[in-house]
């Protein structure tokens, strides 16, 4: 295990400052000398990125037997599979039968199918369900305000950075159309506001808080299909955030998507313009625009959302009691956010979503 915490040390080191990873650097402080994943097995299937390697560094401190799940239904960086099959981590396939752990850190559900002796963490919302249906116990690592900073934060900042790595960085007093107001939707809406563009946001007008009036130009009813479609037309982008399929087409007919000037995006799992929206249409072909980024969400954003995914491992091996549903403790993710505060780059920013 040496070894491999010296390349994984080797990357990391050279990439990144403490400032970018305080909790998990933290967590790792506490582990190593803890150990309280020593004699678990371990299958992580967190999104394989290099900022990845930070939480599974935090795991073998942890002494697990870790393995890394990789999934089709997962993105992942194909040159961080490849130094991890070097290095010799044991690589798991959803197509793998008969396969059990300890625990599994699973996301979207992709390993859902394969036995954890105590658990799984989930770390999106969207897997649970999968769960909760073989009556298995459930840690949601989605569930708090943890998640909000990845969420928000992270995936707005991510946005508008891979357009500006595809050439579009001037916004201010440009037209952006939001699709969704949700979690994802609002993190867009912050950095638009904040570079100076004119959001309208399209979304179900009893879902919008006080925080995307406080930053949108405009809020646009579902059912206002005229003025969907001038936003629309007049629009400079459009981006999709409302993390249901086909979502934007049923509300605005797919040819004025297919006509505006609009440079249009996704940035959810689903293709939300629906398949009469043709996929050279829409840039990296309806994919989540982020992950045409070597980091599709910065650390400083993934920090405490890839520490609480770890810490359910932890209170589940604790817990063997445990079923259903599990919400992480206030006091786990208040105290993470105090760190994230004190020791890192984004304190200053947690105030536009907490």
């Amino acid at each position: 295990m040496n070894n491999l915490l010296r390349e994984i040390d080797s990357i990391i080191h050279s990439v990144y400052s403490k400032k970018e990873y305080p909790v998990l650097a933290r967590q790792m402080d506490k582990w190593c000398q803890t150990q309280p994943l020593r004699g678990f097995s371990a299958l992580d299937a967190t999104p394989i990125f290099r900022n990845t390697l930070i939480k599974y560094k935090a795991l073998l401190l942890a002494g697990a037997d870790l393995h890394v799940g990789v999934s089709d239904k997962l993105p992942a960086d194909e040159t961080v599979i490849r130094k991890l099959k070097t290095w010799g981590v044991p690589l798991v396939f959803p197509t793998e039968k008969e396969r059990s752990f300890d625990v599994i850190l699973d996301c979207a559900a992709a390993f859902s199918d394969f036995d954890a002796r105590f658990g799984y963490v989930e770390l999106t919302r969207s897997g649970v369900e999968a769960y909760l249906k073989k009556g298995n116990p459930v840690y949601i690592a989605d569930s708090g305000k943890i998640k909000k900073i990845e969420t928000c934060l992270g995936t707005g900042e991510s946005y508008f950075r891979a357009m500006k790595q595809l050439g579009h960085d001037d916004w201010k007093g440009k037209n952006l159309v939001v699709f969704g107001s949700g979690k994802v939707g609002l993190g867009i809406i912050i950095y638009a506001h904040k570079l100076g563009a004119n959001v309208s946001v399209v979304t179900e007008l009893s879902s919008v808080t006080a925080k995307v009036r406080a930053y949108a130009t405009e809020i646009i009813g579902l059912n206002e299909q005229s003025r969907i479609a001038a936003a629309v037309r007049n629009a400079c982008a459009v981006v999709t955030a409302t993390g249901i399929a086909g979502a934007a087409g049923k509300v605005c007919p797919p040819g004025i998507f297919v006509s505006s000037p609009a440079v249009l995006a996704n940035m959810g799992v689903e293709d939300e313009y629906g398949a009469s929206v043709p996929k050279e249409r829409v840039l990296a072909n309806k994919a989540a625009l982020n992950f045409i980024l070597e980091e599709p969400t910065q650390l400083k954003y993934m920090d405490a959302t890839m520490a609480l995914h770890n810490e359910g491992a932890v209170y589940l091996i604790n817990h063997p009691e445990s079923k259903g549903e599990i919400i992480p403790l206030p006091e786990t993710e208040n105290e993470m956010l105090e760190i994230s505060q004190r020791n890192g780059l984004i304190g200053d920013e947690l105030f536009l979503i907490l």
